[in-house]
């Protein structure tokens, strides 16, 4: 089975900058897609960013439009989550995610394989 690694969270301060690294086991182009969730304390894992293979521009949660930026390395096999302007509400486990299929790209459950997940905290 497919390994997906997560690193770079931290704690930070608000109107930080993190890049959080989803390190593949495989190569990421054989997937359909690939994406990043997120889950607060308490809360359900919510849908952040996403990247369909061939399919146009990426995905991105409303709150997070404009700060964050999902991008892929084919050869280091790397789905990257630069993070910027980051808020108190961006707190979480982010993780990241790979699906056999391309769509739907921001449903959880479309989603095959996933990481452990990396902490994130901004304080204010």
């Amino acid at each position: 089975q497919v390994q997906l690694v997560e690193s770079g969270g931290g704690s930070v301060q608000t109107g930080a900058s993190l890049r959080l690294s989803c390190a593949a086991s495989g190569r990421i182009y054989e997937y359909g897609k690939m994406g990043w969730f997120r889950q607060a304390p308490g809360k359900e894992r919510d849908f952040v960013s996403a990247i369909v293979w061939g399919g146009g521009s990426p995905y991105y949660a409303d709150s997070v439009k404009g700060r964050f930026t999902i991008s892929r390395d084919n050869f280091k096999n790397t789905l990257y989550l630069q993070m910027n302007n980051l808020k108190p509400e961006d707190t979480a486990v982010y993780y990241c995610a790979a699906g056999d299929t391309t769509y739907p790209a921001t449903a959880a459950g479309r989603y095959d394989n996933w990481g452990q997940g990396t902490q994130v905290v901004v304080s204010s």
